[in-house]
């Protein structure tokens, strides 16, 4: 006789779209999905997906499967809701991607509130649109748009970030600041150089784009202190020593408080578009629309 979970198996997959999500929707091994699935369709006969690099599509024989077994399925979950054979309903879930200082600055101070499971993955954003693209993940918040072809991501944009240079607040820009009134790009330069610079190992680009943009040449020198990210920088710069170019959103907080200053914005704007890219085929888009009303709200 077939066994029940490779049905249940099935359904995940048919309605997920992946291995991999129907391994976490399942709280199972994406192997032990595959398992299931070559079990089945031996048990069958009958091949039940084409397999291709980034969706599972059902054949014309697992659409016939699936429409003849969901019923008694979906019955099946009711029975074993109605009797408590769970140990508790099961919550919708999103895996997210983005950088960790946006994780910690927007999304962190909300997730008591969240009523639905959160995965928050940190990374290089092409490492996080490629586990987006594989299903790993269901929404990336990126400055990179990718145009694929047959791609299920959608980009949505929704703010911008302004790359600006900062100063602690026992960093003497007394100089800095003359050449900046005279517009002498030449003289700012060579003083810029004689400071103490933070850079961050995951954010290199900015400091080298916002120096191209401005000085209409590539950064001649290397930061004292590269560190593992800008939350690590701000903290350092807070009533410190120091220079560095960061996103704007994340110290504004800090500038406020006078605990670091604002010293230049840069004779050119070096901004990036902030994308929501997320797959078309998500399953759970109230809680997709929770995260991006979190994000919308606080970065107006």
């Amino acid at each position: 006789m077939v066994n029940l979970e490779w049905y249940r198996t099935f359904k995940e997959i048919y309605e997920n779209g992946t291995l991999t999500k129907a391994s976490i929707a399942l709280y199972a091994s994406q192997p032990g999905v595959s398992v299931h699935l070559n079990a089945l369709e031996a048990y069958v006969g009958k091949k039940l997906f084409e397999r291709t690099s980034r969706k599972m599509i059902p054949t014309e024989d697992g659409k016939f499967l699936y429409e003849y077994i969901i019923e008694s399925l979906k019955k099946l979950e009711i029975a074993e809701q109605h009797f408590k054979k769970t140990t508790q309903e099961k919550n919708p879930s999103l895996n997210i991607g983005m950088c960790s200082e946006m994780f910690q600055l927007i999304i962190e101070p909300e997730i008591p509130k969240l009523d639905f499971d959160l995965v928050a993955r940190f990374g290089a954003h092409t490492d996080l649109i490629r586990d987006l693209n594989n299903g790993i993940l269901d929404l990336v918040i990126t400055p990179k748009k990718q145009n694929e072809k047959k791609s299920l991501v959608e980009y949505i944009p929704f703010s911008k970030e302004r790359i600006v240079l900062i100063a602690g607040n026992k960093t003497n820009v007394t100089k800095i600041q003359k050449h900046l009134k005279s517009n002498d790009l030449h003289k700012l330069e060579n003083e810029l150089l004689q400071n103490i610079w933070y850079s961050s190992s995951n954010e290199m680009e900015h400091f080298r784009r916002f120096w191209f943009e401005n000085f209409n040449k590539k950064p001649a020198f290397k930061p004292n202190y590269i560190l593992p990210n800008i939350t690590s920088i701000i903290r350092c710069l807070n009533n410190g020593n120091g220079l560095a170019l960061v996103p704007d959103f994340l110290c504004q907080e800090q500038i406020i408080r006078n605990e670091i200053s604002l010293v230049w914005e840069g004779k050119v704007k070096t901004e990036n578009t902030l994308y929501f890219a997320s797959r078309t085929d998500l399953k759970y888009k109230k809680e997709l629309d929770t995260i991006k009303n979190i994000f919308t709200s606080k970065m107006k």
